[in-house]
């Protein structure tokens, strides 16, 4: 009999949460991030590359640690009520559910622009309604299609990789630059590239449909963490010893300009669909997360109650999912919101800042505190690097989010 109610059914094993995780990391940021990646910091990217993927990894180990014991839809918000009150839970909620509806928008509108530039808008909301109509439909299909998506888009950058580090154009010398903007340059790369590994949450996420949590969601976060780390790394060092610091700094579309640059013209087709097939993976799976935490605060009164109900027959949040993509497919029709979206990062930072600080609380010895740790400062220095309006506009965004919180409990108390 099926279940109904506001519980989710466990379906997904070790092999289906990898690849909705890579579905979220391997997305179009990898087409557009190295570009003002180089601009902050020159070669110094790969050095940015390493330092985003130490935050990302303490961040991987804290989620995986927190997902295993909290099973539940919600990620990090989840783990913030649980383990230091519900105010912090509340504000890692809503600095995802924001942040991140934004970047859905942007995810469309970036299929839009590579689809039919002409009509990005209308492209948009058609993805959004498809791909909301596909989360709609279980998660079985959605874990289905996310690994097509992944499977394209490995494709293409292995193709990138093979083409770029084969041709007469590539001078190793070019890996070794230096570092145009010192360390602060080093840091806002790392600020930047951090988010094209953040898809590693959507596994604790999803948490209460992950068959056997304890054992498969360990498992799949760092694996799934390895893979984009590796990916990206030879993606960049690829581009990088084709076009160097400064070329890289200047291109609008890396990859492409790079293919071209290799000598091979013909594959700079088949990049732009990579890119439009990655940017619907990433939009999959970012309404795949924010709809789950929607459902997790609309069952702690956060958000309206409706929002937490789970369909009888397909056992998904039907309610969020649809309001979720209401209201991204209504701001991809009317506003262009890719260049405007910086407080995203300000936010998810923010968001995994509190998933360390409650990893934090698990265990009293120093050993097993220093990840967290580590994790906690890394967020903290990320988030400050950004450039300043995205630091401004995130505290702001933040600040009417606790603003929220502070009305809805006076009037609670009233």
């Amino acid at each position: 009999m099926a279940q109904s109610g506001s519980e989710l059914r466990r379906t997904l094993g070790v092999g289906d949460a990898v690849v909705i995780g890579l579905g979220s990391m391997v997305g179009a940021g990898i087409f557009a991030a190295l570009g003002p990646a180089a601009r902050a910091a020159g070669s110094g990217l790969l050095l940015g590359l390493a330092v985003a993927a130490v935050v990302a990894y303490c961040n991987a180990t804290s989620s995986a640690r927190l997902a295993a014991l909290y099973p539940a839809s919600g990620g990090t918000y989840v783990y913030g009520r649980e383990r230091l009150g519900a105010f912090w839970g509340y504000l890692a909620g809503w600095s995802f559910i924001v942040g991140k509806t934004a970047s859905c928008a942007a995810m469309a509108l970036t299929v839009g622009a590579y689809v039919w530039p002409g009509q990005a808008h209308a492209v948009a909301v058609g993805a959004v309604v498809a791909l909301t109509a596909v989360n709609y439909g279980g998660m079985h299909k959605s874990a289905r299609l996310t690994r097509v998506i992944v499977s394209v888009v490995l494709a293409v950058l292995a193709s990138v990789v093979v083409v770029c580090l084969g041709s007469d154009a590539s001078d190793a010398g070019r890996l070794d630059v230096g570092v145009s903007g010192g360390a602060g340059g080093v840091l806002q790369a790392a600020g930047l590239l951090f988010f094209a590994f953040a898809g590693y949450a959507r596994i604790a996420t999803l948490g209460e449909e992950v068959r056997d949590p304890a054992r498969t969601i360990p498992r799949a976060i760092p694996t799934a963490l390895g893979v984009a780390l590796v990916v990206y790394g030879a993606v960049a060092v690829a581009v990088l010893s084709v076009l160097g610091p400064e070329g890289l700094g200047r291109a609008s579309a890396p990859l492409a300009d790079a293919v071209r640059t290799a000598g091979v013209p013909g594959l700079v087709p088949v990049v732009r669909v990579g890119a439009a097939v990655a940017a619907l993976g990433s939009l999959l799976a970012l309404i795949l997360g924010v709809s789950r935490t929607t459902l997790a605060m609309a069952r702690d009164g956060h958000l309206p109650g409706a929002l937490a109900e789970v369909h009888p027959r397909f056992q998904v949040p039907h309610r969020a999912e649809l309001a979720v993509g209401a209201v991204v497919a209504a701001l991809a029709a009317t506003v262009d919101v890719r260049g405007a979206i910086g407080f995203s990062s300000f936010g998810v930072l923010a968001y995994y800042a509190v998933a360390n600080a409650s990893a934090w609380t698990l265990s009293s010895a120093p050993a097993a505190r220093l990840v967290p740790v580590v994790g906690l400062v890394g967020c903290v220095t990320l988030a400050f690097a950004l450039p300043a309006l995205s630091v401004v506009v995130g505290a702001a965004v933040l600040g009417v989010g606790v603003a929220a919180y502070g009305v809805r409990g006076w009037w609670r108390t009233a």
